[in-house]
């Protein structure tokens, strides 16, 4: 289960390791995701978030018990977005680093827990309807609705989330074979000085 200690430690460690990826694009044709193109997942994150904690509320006094430890689980993932997107918009560039990855994993987890709410809260209204209770078979379609329209906003921002995060990985994987390649000319530079050095 997602802690907000796990969160806090999390964000240290980007904080620590993701400062320096922009300023190597042009020197070696990377295409790291910029700051305004993360602001711009922010702000859309944020916006989906502000809609999807409403209907936890919502799923949380309509689903009865179920419901309450669904949601509970669920408000642990918006726990962690909610920590991401402050973290990231204190530094942008922390998002190019392992808190990256963890923010498009809780974005993909909360699109498949609203998707799943959206079931339980129509299973509800079916059983609403057999019983003879139209009250709570309106409401409880409706809370499906909502849901629904949240996961669908909640899985594009994740997919934009994943996109500029690929970007990321592409970038460091490029950079790592440019440091390969340095290591390996330095190796062989040294070969060939010693070889120069031995020959009488």
């Amino acid at each position: 289960m997602l802690t907000r200690s796990f969160c806090a430690a999390l964000f240290i460690l980007c904080a620590v390791t993701s400062a320096r990826a922009q300023k190597h694009d042009a020197k070696y044709g990377t295409n790291f995701p910029t700051d305004d193109e993360i602001k711009l997942v922010l702000t859309q994150a944020e916006r989906a978030i502000g809609e999807y904690k409403p209907l936890l509320d919502m799923e949380e006094k309509m689903l009865g018990k179920a419901g309450a430890e669904a949601a509970a689980k669920d408000r642990e993932t918006v726990h962690g977005i909610d920590v991401a997107i402050a973290a990231f918009g204190k530094n942008p560039q922390a998002f190019n680093g392992p808190m990256g990855f963890a923010f498009f994993e809780w974005l993909d987890d909360a699109c498949r827990n609203a998707l799943l709410s959206s079931e339980s809260a129509m299973n509800s209204a079916t059983e609403g309807l057999m019983d003879g209770d139209k009250q709570k078979a309106q409401t409880n379609i409706e809370l499906a609705k909502d849901l629904a329209n949240v996961s669908t906003v909640l899985y594009t921002v994740s997919e934009n989330a994943g996109a500029l995060y690929t970007r990321y990985v592409e970038g460091e994987d490029k950079l790592a074979q440019v440091g390969l390649k340095a290591a390996t000319d330095c190796v062989d530079i040294l070969k060939k000085g010693k070889k120069t050095a031995s020959t009488p």
